[in-house]
């Protein structure tokens, strides 16, 4: 045979395998995975609501803390005061039963009581504050209990009443004066003389009022002292002018 050996019949020429063209098509398991873009919608809409529900969270977290520590700090305020006020009452308290005969030792309390109130203040500012209404809500009671013993003792009265004790006195002492000298001597000169020198003595008599209340009815530690100033110039003025009227009005009669 000429040009090469002689081919077996059947037997199928091979060829070698050539690069794989553009046109060819991959197997089923070569295939790569690409996401639908409804379930990467989904995706984006789920972390978003998961973020939005970790911000209001932590919003609701943050005002909480903020409300309690304003609550707090209101509390300690409120707290502060209370306990001014319920010392200054207890000062007050402790003077009156002095007074009265109560021994000291009977007016502080012992190391159980301390230890016991010690154990309930541990609560924060908000149970300290409850007992300190609390005590003072006691405080009045006990200032109930002293004035139902005493309501003969002026200076558990109240104010205006107390202070007439005081102004009273004193603004009727010259007018008295004056109508003794009237009733004396006459529509003369004395009762004159009198009368000029009754003019300014409203003014002193208020000024003595002022100072003899809070001589004999001193104010509590921390507290002030009511002089009710304007029934004080009240009470002296009024009986020095109806005197002084009635007898200006007699001595022209006469």
């Amino acid at each position: 045979m000429t040009g090469g050996a002689a081919r077996k019949p059947g037997t199928a020429t091979r060829r070698p395998p050539g690069p794989a063209g553009p046109g060819r098509q991959r197997t089923g398991g070569q295939r790569e995975a690409v996401p639908s873009p409804t379930a990467a919608a989904d995706a984006a809409v789920a972390a978003w609501q998961d973020y939005l529900a970790a911000a209001r969270q932590l919003d609701g977290v943050r005002r909480a803390a903020a409300a309690a520590a304003g609550e707090q700090a209101r509390s300690v305020q409120e707290a502060r005061e209370e306990l001014t006020e319920v010392r200054a009452r207890l000062a007050a308290q402790q003077t009156r039963l002095r007074e009265r005969g109560v021994p000291p030792i009977s007016l502080v309390p012992s190391p159980p009581e301390l230890s016991e109130e010690a154990r309930a203040m541990a609560g924060g500012p908000a149970t300290v504050l409850a007992a300190l209404r609390g005590a003072r809500d006691r405080l009045d009671s006990a200032d109930a209990a002293l004035v139902a013993r005493h309501p003969l003792r002026p200076a558990s009265w109240s104010a205006r009443p107390r202070n007439l004790l005081v102004y009273g006195p004193l603004a009727v002492l010259v007018p008295l004066i004056q109508v003794v000298v009237y009733v004396a001597t006459g529509a003369g000169p004395a009762t004159v003389a009198a009368l000029i020198c009754g003019l300014p003595m409203p003014a002193v008599a208020f000024v003595a009022g002022w100072l003899g209340v809070g001589r004999l009815f001193p104010p509590a530690q921390g507290g002030r002292v009511d002089r009710t100033p304007r029934f004080g110039a009240l009470v002296c003025l009024v009986p020095a002018v109806l005197v002084t009227a009635g007898l200006l009005l007699a001595m022209l009669a006469g």
